[in-house]
């Protein structure tokens, strides 16, 4: 079954900071477990490069605005395998294919009747590259983002005829109460739209950098109708000679930051209503990260935790764990390097690596690394029983959180069970013998079971544990209480101190 999940693409005003990571690393996440689960993936994300504020930053810069696309879309490329991100594509919205087939849609919705041209006059914040309503706006004229002061602006437009879809947003809205996750992102997006849908700019005559209007050539597309096309456009020219539209089209999550949810889930569903393409199956919006006091992060305050610096101090598995284990994915939340560095330390290192640890030694050690055929403890064993299928149900609404501490709870309990059965007391009893390898075998098949579970957060911690544990195999239909033989090789430390 085909499964199409992308990201938002990422401006490249900026380098990648740990929001970027965030996000990148918990749909990586769902990702590889569906993949786990058998179904045909396509994962998706990239780069935003048009725009007003592009072109700023480079005319500050003294340079054009490709250098500074092609400079930091780079950035943003390179920090995929660096995260352990497993994206199928990375789409640059400066691609000539994705630039033609901006054109070609929105050609479609200027011939379906929903573009007009109009005289455009209102607050415009330059760093959301953003026309703000009057009831968004902060005291002082002020963005409700930014916090920095809107300009008026007033200019000569196509307009994009929003507010023709007023009732068939409502219906989708009312139709399907997971289109937008979770809920309380559902309601502010609902509430915008019982407020009335008025209509939004569709291009700019004032700019140069951005796709060009194709009737009007003169001006060119606003920035956020080019950028959103790209979890269409890419389906199209991704691989070479084929087009994956029929394939994964709608998409099944779109995965967003709670700053760009207007455009994502009122004007990009009525965009593509107004082409006759159905709309994406969910938009989830994710919160942000804040300093573990509390505060938003900033350089100038020494509080931001970043990414790359994380990584070369606990490793990269290390950073998705915590990301994923410490905030509820879907609100906000507290990080930081200490944070980070208990994580490591309690759960990591003591919890899920000293357990594989003294699994494994005790196997080769009671046992010469072999296990016999054996059903195991049934006690142990009802307490794994549908765990599977309970992580793939919550995963299945993009809880990854609450998945993961689902996970954590077994491997507490298998690191109980060490000590509740001792089995190095156990080995000293030849009359134990047998009352031993059924231990063995069940510490083996829980930790089997969770590390599977675990290889999405951890891919590669967990595919070098498999390797150990014959077959090896991280497919999800394995999950489950196994009866038959299995190998445990001696391992070195999963997590080592740092």
């Amino acid at each position: 079954m085909a499964f199409y999940i992308t990201t938002a693409i990422a401006y490249v005003n900026g380098q990648p900071h740990l929001g970027h990571a965030y996000e990148f690393i918990a749909t990586d996440v769902l990702a590889r477990h569906m993949r786990q689960r058998g179904e045909d993936v396509f994962f998706l994300t990239g780069t935003d490069e048009h725009g007003e504020p592009i072109a700023d930053t480079a005319k500050a810069e003294g340079i054009e605005p490709q250098e500074l696309a092609d400079r930091n879309a780079a950035r943003f490329l390179a920090l995929m395998p660096k995260l352990e991100v497993s994206n199928d594509f990375f789409i640059r919205t400066t691609d000539e294919q994705h630039e033609l087939a901006v054109q070609q849609f929105l050609q479609k919705v200027y011939d379906n009747g929903y573009v007009y041209q109009d005289l455009y006059e209102g607050w415009y914040c330059p760093r959301c590259a953003d026309f703000k309503v009057e009831n968004e706006i902060l005291e002082g004229n002020r963005c409700p983002i930014h916090e920095i002061p809107l300009t008026r602006e007033s200019e000569e437009n196509y307009f994009f005829k929003l507010s023709a879809f007023q009732e068939q947003l409502e219906q989708l809205f009312d139709g399907q109460s997971d289109f937008v996750m979770p809920a309380r992102a559902f309601n502010e997006a609902r509430a915008f739209i019982g407020e009335g849908l008025r209509d939004v700019s569709l291009s700019r005559g004032k700019l140069t950098w951005g796709v060009k209007v194709p009737w009007d050539p003169s001006h060119v597309f606003y920035v956020w109708f080019d950028a959103l096309l790209n979890y269409y456009t890419a389906l199209a020219y991704a691989r070479p000679g084929e087009d994956l539209t029929d394939r994964y089209w709608p998409a099944n999550f779109h995965v967003i930051g709670k700053d760009i949810l207007k455009f994502h889930t009122i004007f990009w569903p009525a965009m593509l209503m107004a082409a006759g393409v159905e709309p994406p199956q969910h938009v989830f919006v994710h919160g942000f990260l804040l300093a573990s006091d509390g505060r938003k992060m900033s350089k100038s305050l020494g509080n931001v935790l970043d990414p790359i610096e994380a990584i070369d101090q606990f490793g990269v598995e290390a950073l998705r764990f915590y990301l994923m284990r410490e905030v509820a994915f879907g609100a906000d939340g507290g990080v930081g390097i200490d944070g980070l560095k208990a994580r490591y330390e309690t759960e990591l290192a003591n919890d899920y690596g000293n357990l594989a640890s003294r699994v494994s030694a005790m196997i080769n050690r009671y046992l010469g690394g072999k296990l016999a055929a054996g059903r195991g403890d049934p006690e142990l064993r009802a307490e794994f029983d549908g765990l599977d299928d309970e992580v793939a149900w919550l995963m299945d609404r993009f809880e990854l959180t609450t998945a993961l501490e689902l996970i954590w709870q077994r491997v507490r309990r298998l690191n109980r069970y060490v000590e509740e059965k001792a089995p190095w007391q156990l080995a000293k009893d030849p009359a134990a013998a047998g009352e031993l390898e059924i231990v063995l075998r069940s510490l083996y098949e829980g930790l089997r079971i969770v590390t599977i579970l675990l290889h999405p957060y951890l891919p590669t911690t967990t595919d070098k544990l498999l390797a150990a544990m014959a077959p090896g195999d991280a497919s999800y239909a394995l999950a489950r209480w196994q009866d038959g033989a299995g190998v445990m090789e001696q391992i070195t430390p999963l997590f080592p101190k740092p």
